[in-house]
């Protein structure tokens, strides 16, 4: 009965056709995903519009369109017989709601039209919810220091690293290291670098960042911080003098201007931390060979390698360009001009011992006039008082750099160093042998030298002559 009633249809719309009537039968499509709530297994999986007959291409393809919340699904469309394919050009995201809409009207090749408006939500590879950041700090908005600073991000779910580490970009942050929790849920960002004082930061995450089902960011997450917590100048807030003893630096109580000694260091203080990188801030005009320490995170101490020259205005300098642990720079150069307190080594006399002594007038290149002691080798004695005291060691080099030489005539036999007496710290007593008294007609001449300046003697303490002192001894009956 119901084959006999088919084929009745099909012969009335046969006579209607051939009649010049309208075709009445209606375009039925088969839409796949047929319904809401379905998920697409891939990534490029196509969505399939199937029609009963043949369709005008370019009105039925304007019937398709598919959007998703971050807006229209750009996708490519072609045919397969009567079916219309669309997959998209970057491919479907997990977790993501898509829209497919069919709206419109259509016509088919033999002159009916279709009228639609279907709408199919659909989900692709997941319907995993999509990731959101839950927390980050620092806070949006807030004052941070330059040093150890690390910023951490919160995320609702395990996230997928890679993508995480090349959504983010930090502005102005330079080369930085991530390091991630053990559940991939939380990441530290740090700095291989201090940052750049007094600096807003912002940072953002897009919509590349995925979850580990590979579901996206809902939208771009963006904060912002600055570096100007500490608002505090370095400076210089101390110089001044230390003598080490047991290992430690110990202030001496005076001024630089007016008590650095021989023997001295120079401790400089902060008014803040500093890195370690302070000890290459310190110069001095003239240069002072030495070397510079940490002594702790505000302060170091520059320790000379030998004794500064008395009587030189030196100028200590701390650079404007040094820098505290936060990047602060100090600005301006600071000075401080002093004069060491180091008096050179004077000779306050020379005597000879004979039946008539005389005294050196302590004019370098006066003649001091002495009598040998013919019965004893040509023997003279003299005493030299010293206006500072001489260390154990400075004694027995002193009596080795003085010397006492023949002069004129250039004939004369050569003279030796018999004996040294150190009657104190500061006086001695030499004697020499072979000299020979002159006569009127060929007075001798002895030339006694003392070497001044760094290369000459010194007391032990770092204290020497200014100058070389040179006088002659005339030998006489």
């Amino acid at each position: 009965m119901l084959c006999l009633r088919n084929n009745l249809l099909a012969c009335i719309a046969v006579m209607v056709i051939s009649c010049g009537f309208a075709d009445l039968r209606p375009i039925e499509i088969q839409i796949d995903p047929h319904e809401s709530g379905t998920t697409l297994p891939d990534e490029f999986s196509p969505i399939d519009i199937s029609f009963n007959t043949k369709m005008v291409k370019k009105e039925a393809e304007s019937l398709l369109s598919v959007v998703s919340d971050t807006g229209v699904v750009q996708g490519d469309c072609f045919w397969n017989g009567n079916t219309l394919v669309f997959i998209p050009v970057s491919g479907w995201m997990a977790g993501t709601r898509y829209t497919l809409n069919l709206s419109g009207v259509a016509r088919s090749t033999d002159g009916r039209e279709i009228s639609l408006e279907r709408y199919i939500s659909f989900y692709a590879i997941n319907k995993s919810a999509p990731p959101a950041v839950t927390g980050h700090s620092p806070a949006d908005g807030e004052s941070v220091r330059t040093n150890g600073i690390t910023l951490k991000i919160n995320f609702s779910c395990p996230m997928d690293r890679t993508s995480v580490e090349t959504a983010l970009n930090i502005e102005s942050m330079g080369d930085k290291k991530f390091e991630w929790d053990d559940e991939n849920s939380s990441i530290n960002i740090i700095p291989e670098k201090n940052l750049s004082p007094w600096n807003v930061y912002r940072w953002t995450l897009n919509s590349g960042a995925k979850s580990s089902c590979g579901v996206p960011l809902v939208k771009t997450f963006s904060a912002v911080f600055s570096t100007d917590l500490d608002r505090e100048i370095p400076e210089v807030s101390k110089v001044f003098p230390v003598l080490q003893s047991g290992g430690r630096w110990i202030p001496t109580g005076g001024s630089l201007e007016d008590d650095f000694g021989p023997g001295l260091g120079i401790v400089i203080e902060f008014n803040k931390p500093m890195p370690d990188a302070v000890t290459r801030s310190l110069r001095f005009e003239p240069s002072i060979s030495g070397r510079t320490e940490v002594l702790s995170e505000k302060s170091m101490v520059f320790i000379p390698s030998r004794d500064p020259d008395p009587q030189i205005v030196y100028t200590l300098i701390i650079s404007g360009d040094t820098r505290d642990i936060e990047g602060l720079k100090m600005g301006a150069d600071y000075r401080r001009i002093f004069t060491v307190d180091i008096p050179f080594l004077k000779i306050l006399s020379i005597k000879t011992a004979a039946t008539n002594p005389a005294e050196w007038n302590g004019n370098t290149g006066s003649v001091l006039a002495v009598q040998p002691n013919e019965a004893d080798d040509g023997l003279i004695r003299f005493t030299i008082h010293f206006s500072l005291p001489f260390g154990t060691e400075a004694k027995q080099n002193v009596s080795l750099a003085m010397t006492l030489l023949p002069f004129f005539p250039l004939n004369l036999d050569p003279i030796a160093l018999r004996f040294v007496t150190w009657h104190s710290d500061d006086m001695l007593t030499m004697e020499w042998e072979r000299l020979k008294s002159g006569t009127p007609q060929e007075p001798h001449y002895y030339k006694f030298i003392i070497p001044g300046g760094r290369g000459g003697i010194d007391n032990g303490g770092g204290m020497y002559l200014q100058h070389e002192i040179f006088f002659f001894m005339e030998a006489v009956e």
